[in-house]
């Protein structure tokens, strides 16, 4: 069940980067449209670092018998949280953006 839904989550974040590869071509992406997509960026990344992040901590409370193991699974948690975190600010970078843009287009 984990596998699946960790699999749910990386196609819902290649459906959204490929829907807004689409609004790039045609130079719709400072628009209302790609809010919805990059939110559901932001939503699978954090439900898919969360579940992987839950099933990490009770591999290594369980099972971890060397550091080797938890120090590797801290590292992914680590890197899904810079990953999850990079996204939110691109997503900030996006609104402003689109923001900047409609008033350009105001002034013009």
């Amino acid at each position: 069940m984990f596998v699946f839904l960790e699999l749910l989550c990386v196609q819902v974040v290649i459906v959204a980067i490929w829907r807004l590869l689409g609004l790039v071509r045609t130079d719709r992406i400072f628009s209302r449209q790609a809010f919805g997509w990059v939110d559901a960026i932001v939503a699978a990344l954090g439900a898919g670092w969360l579940m992987f992040a839950g099933l990490s901590a009770w591999l290594v409370l369980a099972y971890a018998d060397d550091p080797g193991t938890a120090m590797l699974l801290f590292a992914l948690v680590i890197v899904g949280a810079v990953v999850t975190l990079l996204m939110v600010v691109m997503r900030a970078l996006l609104h402003r953006a689109t923001r900047l843009n409609t008033e350009l287009e105001g002034v013009i």
